[in-house]
């Protein structure tokens, strides 16, 4: 029986059939595991088995929540259970950017709308006085407007795409940051960014030998989805020397070895600001990167979900979507997928999963296969959805919260552009190491030159130098980071990645840990 291109296979449910599939199974073990079955004193054999389960799911590495992150879960709960066993009180988790974790308060006005979409009988009319003495009527107009615009409930499914009175504001920000129309048929609310990269990820590798071409250092999504979904990753280097920057030489280079490999190259991502390198590109350069696009025929993958953590004035963000929209009818046939996320900027939202990705330039019979693949989905979670939504319309000037939540965004951005200068000017005053700044996102990146000590004792240890740096670090602070070997990094160096997300007050004693540990750890492995 045929069914939607799959064979489905009826009525084979006989004993003898199911005592064939247990024999064969213990075979299969057998010979996996050299000859000895996994689990000699039972006549069960388990179906999933490491040695049984997909490669592509194995070979995935994810650094950010990788060996040292858990290792950090480890410590944290031997806190709780004896607080004076380690030599310090606290986990600082600096390996992602969470700001909530750190304590960043939340944007006031988005929880208390959320609160009540979450518990719309709050906003029955008996309950009126009391409504208006606990919330804005800002607050109260903005949660009833979602429920005369469609939404029944933040328990129920939404279209496909996201719920459509959503999708029209986020094309309504769009239209106005770029100067140019969007259209909410272009819009995928996701659950977070994440959820739209690796989707696309999967669509665009069609075959085994499709390539998708990744900057190093990378945020590891992008390297774990392409293991995921049995595509290539390609890499091109962004120049250190040169404050991490991206240079078409280096995309041709890397291009050019691909094919001569036999990868199809069909993508290639960009991250500005950078992750987890920090750099804004300048307007210049994001016109050089889509005219490459243009004549290789490469589909254009931004993902700007820190086009608000900007912390250089002379460095603006600029979307990849108005520099294209600006460069003319030439450019029309590019294809260019952005992606935004509620997790990051000053909303610092990552739990509540709220994302978008837009497509410019994309063929409509693709569309709709990419709208097939979020339906397999049902959609994606609605209080990321309304997030979303709050993200790209916020109070307006006029309206009673506009005042607290400009105050809100102003101080975290501000804070944080203090934080991250702060954090650069330590790394940069440590033996051995040199730290680019942070013109945005959330981190910092800083290379370190360790002893060839350091290096052996790591070899010996079985970690990579970083790693091992990064875990010393971890057991003697707390503090806990992603070495650079896990964001990839070109050959003969080592690095860091670390958020400047700790609460401002209590920064100074976040870099005298820091501080101090280096020192204690080169002096031990000094040569």
């Amino acid at each position: 029986m045929l069914r939607g291109g799959s064979r489905l296979i009826m009525g084979l449910t006989s004993k003898p059939a199911l005592a064939s599939r247990t024999t064969m199974r213990a075979v299969s073990s057998a010979v996996l595991m050299g000859g000895e079955e996994s689990h000699p004193t039972s006549d069960y054999t388990k179906v999933l088995r490491y040695d049984s389960i997909a490669h592509a799911v194995k070979n995935a590495e994810y650094a950010v929540r990788g060996e040292i992150p858990i290792r950090a879960e480890q410590l944290k709960a031997t806190l709780r259970k004896t607080p004076d066993a380690l030599p310090f009180k606290k986990v600082i988790h600096c390996n992602i950017g969470n700001p909530q974790e750190l304590n960043q308060k939340p944007i006031t006005y988005l929880r208390q709308v959320m609160a009540l979409v979450e518990y719309p009988d709050l906003l029955a009319p008996e309950n009126r006085d009391w409504l208006t003495q606990k919330f804005p009527i800002d607050v109260i107009e903005r949660a009833e407007s979602y429920i005369k615009s469609g939404l029944t409930s933040a328990g129920a499914y939404t279209h496909s795409q996201g719920l459509p009175f959503v999708r029209e504001n986020v094309a309504q920000f769009i239209s106005e940051r770029d100067g140019f129309p969007a259209e909410p048929e272009n819009i995928f609310l996701t659950n977070g960014a994440s959820g739209g990269v690796q989707m696309l990820c999967q669509i665009i590798c069609a075959h085994p030998k499709a390539g998708i071409m990744i900057p190093i250092p990378q945020y590891p999504l992008y390297s774990a989805t392409m293991s995921m979904v049995n595509g290539i990753g390609v890499p091109y280097y962004l120049n250190e020397e040169d404050g991490w920057s991206m240079s078409v030489a280096e995309l041709k280079k890397s291009l050019s070895n691909a094919e001569l490999l036999g990868v199809d190259v069909r993508a290639m991502v960009i991250i500005n600001p950078g992750n987890p390198t920090g750099q804004c590109l300048t307007e210049q350069n994001i016109r050089e990167i889509i005219d490459f696009c243009h004549r290789e025929h490469i589909v254009l993958m931004a993902d700007e979900v820190y086009q608000t953590n900007i912390y250089n004035d002379k460095l603006p963000f600029h979307s990849f979507r108005k520099v294209l929209k600006s460069m003319g009818p030439k450019y029309d046939d590019v294809e260019l997928i952005s992606f935004h996320s509620t997790s990051k900027g000053f909303i610092g939202e990552c739990g509540k999963r709220g994302g978008y990705f837009e497509v410019t330039g994309i063929l409509d019979e693709v569309k709709n296969e990419i709208y097939k693949a979020a339906s397999i989905q049902l959609c994606s979670n609605v209080t990321g959805q309304i997030a979303t939504d709050i993200m790209v319309r916020p109070p307006r000037e006029g309206e009673s919260s506009y005042k607290q939540y400009c105050q809100e965004r102003d101080n975290i951005i501000s804070s944080l552009q203090r934080r991250a200068q702060m954090l650069v000017n330590a790394f940069n005053q440590l033996e051995g190491v040199t730290c680019n700044p942070s013109e945005g996102a959330m981190y910092a990146f800083p290379r370190i030159r360790l002893p060839k000590k350091a290096i052996m004792a790591a070899r010996k240890d079985g970690h990579q130098p970083d790693a091992f740096y990064c875990l010393k670090m971890l057991e003697r602070t707390g503090v806990c980071t992603v070495p650079g070997s896990g964001f990839r990094q070109a050959n003969g160096t080592f690095h860091f990645r670390a958020t400047f997300l700790p609460p401002e007050k209590e920064f100074p004693e976040f870099v005298k840990l820091i501080n101090d540990f280096h020192e204690e750890f080169m002096n031990e492995y000094r040569d």
